[in-house]
């Protein structure tokens, strides 16, 4: 293959799916030599250990949700960084919180850092909802669903956390806290979320 050949493949691959893993690009039919010339030519950009996009390529804060979805694939954005995606906390999370399969393999890598909770059946494929972020889809739990979560999880985040996210749901979301309910159901909370709810009337 020819270094154009090449080059036109892996930019096409990037334009494609934003951030892509090494394996993306080889089954895109780059290998691994091509794309060490790519990145030494300043073609293409690795972005993080094993991942690469286009050189320039706008990086917001969310650029780490988008890394952590494709080294994770099966995994949901959860919890903590659900919530500051969702604009429910001022928090920034050093790590990626992800929700994974109970019987999934535990990815190891040191960047993005993940924080992985254990979730199985509809706590773990209700609520899931996906987005765009710089071309690359990611898994996120829905704002009604990351809430009831925080409750589930209160002894990992602190119920104090928990608390905060229904009372700025509820400021965001007046009239859909019957979506917090549904997802608490799912999450079998309801009897701990209860007395929260009923207090913010």
């Amino acid at each position: 293959m020819t270094d154009i050949t090449s080059t036109k493949k892996a930019q096409q691959a990037l334009k494609r799916l934003g951030i892509a893993r090494s394996r993306d690009l080889e089954r895109a039919g780059v290998s691994r030599t091509q794309l060490r010339r790519l990145v030494e030519r300043g073609l293409i950009e690795r972005v993080g250990r094993g991942l690469y996009g286009l050189p320039g390529a706008a990086r917001t804060e969310r650029h780490h949700l988008a890394e952590a979805a494709r080294r994770v694939p099966g995994g949901v954005v959860c919890l903590l960084s659900a919530l500051r995606f969702h604009g429910l906390s001022t928090q920034n999370p050093f790590e990626v919180w992800m929700a994974i399969d109970r019987k999934a393999w535990r990815p190891r890598f040191e960047h993005p850092p993940l924080r992985l909770v254990h979730l199985s059946g509809p706590a773990l494929r209700e609520g899931v909802e996906e987005h765009d972020v710089g071309g690359v889809a990611v898994r996120v739990f829905s704002a009604a669903k990351t809430v009831a979560d925080c409750f589930k999880f209160r002894n990992k985040i602190g119920s104090d956390v928990a608390v905060e996210a229904l009372r700025d749901y509820r400021r965001v979301h007046p009239k859909r806290l019957e979506a917090v309910w549904r997802f608490a159901e799912v999450d079998r909370v309801t009897r701990v979320i209860l007395p929260y709810m009923e207090a913010l009337g």
